[in-house]
């Protein structure tokens, strides 16, 4: 039997804290979920990512599997010496997913002892497996919150027993407030459940449709705002369409290109006790085509009377 390296297969070290592990486990569940990785080997990444989260994450059965890895000698050929599990008292091995889902190795060292500790072989109630899955949304959606339909594949015993893919669909609501790579977790609409044991939980990972306009920094959001020389030289009032809504926005006089103004509390709004973020307008300067003979008389009569001025000032070598 293969002895597996749990600690290896979350990319963690064995220092590594409950968190670091729970961070570990869904970056990979990310990469790999058959829902979303094109590897030809995803699922059976993801089944070994699973069962080294269902150790990692247990605090009783890392202690054990510590304990083990400690005496174990090198090698791939691998038994328990007696005496192994002296000490420790085992929740429910397979509340992360069902014994059949796991390896020998796993099967070995947790499910069996669990089913001896409970005596006889009853079936123990499991709790189905959490799923991950990608949701893109418009930045818009952030602000006012939407919903949005999501077809969930999962593996279902057909009549006669049979391993089959049906297809499930869900009406997410999605909450104003999510930001770029948050999580959202809807109980229960994960993996079913073994011997009436309750279903595992579906975890959402916010994504935002690229857009050229802004660029999002957490809550905070910077939007190119493009203004007339005019406007920039001497003054404006200008309405600009943001996530939001239209508002109108006042630009200072001699305002130069890449001027950024703040709008408090325009960016992306808080969610429970945080504060929305900001909103920021970055001037760029969009000049008007010398297209028509008029456009080029105004051109040639700023170049006459403003002659003294050069933009490549600062270019001149000290």
């Amino acid at each position: 039997m293969e002895f597996k390296e749990y600690y290896k297969t979350l990319g963690v070290e064995q220092t590594a804290s409950a968190d670091e592990i729970k961070t570990a486990y869904r970056k990979l569940a990310r990469k790999f979920h058959p829902d979303v990785s094109k590897q030809a080997d995803a699922s059976a990444r993801m089944a070994e990512v699973n069962e080294a989260y269902a150790v990692l994450s247990d605090p009783q059965k890392r202690a054990a599997f510590d304990k083990l890895s400690q005496r174990r000698a090198a090698g791939r050929d691998f038994q328990p010496p007696p005496g192994w599990d002296q000490g420790f008292e085992f929740s429910d091995a397979s509340s992360s997913g069902g014994d059949g889902d796991f390896s020998e190795f796993f099967n070995t060292l947790f499910s069996r002892a669990a089913r001896s500790r409970r005596g006889g072989g009853a079936p123990a109630q499991m709790r189905g497996r959490d799923h991950h899955a990608r949701i893109s949304i418009d930045l818009a959606d952030a602000y006012h919150g939407t919903s949005r339909p999501l077809a969930l594949r999962e593996p279902r015993l057909d009549d006669n027993g049979n391993v089959v893919n049906a297809e499930r669909m869900l009406d997410v609501q999605i909450p104003k407030g999510v930001k770029q790579g948050q999580s959202i977790r809807l109980r229960g609409q994960g993996g079913p459940g073994v011997n009436g044991g309750a279903a595992g939980d579906l975890y959402l990972d916010i994504e935002f449709e690229p857009d050229a306009r802004y660029r999002i920094e957490g809550r905070d959001v910077t939007q190119t705002v493009p203004v007339a020389p005019w406007e920039a030289a001497l003054g404006a009032s200008i309405e600009v369409p943001t996530p939001s809504g239209r508002v109108q926005v006042n630009v200072p006089a001699s305002s130069n290109n890449g001027r950024k103004l703040r709008l408090k509390g325009r960016g992306i709004p808080g969610a429970g006790d945080l504060e929305a973020g900001d909103l920021y307008l970055e001037l760029e300067l969009a000049l008007p085509p010398a297209s028509t003979e008029k456009a080029r008389e105004l051109y040639q009569t700023m170049a006459r009377e403003m002659s003294s001025f050069n933009p490549r000032e600062q270019m001149r070598a000290k």
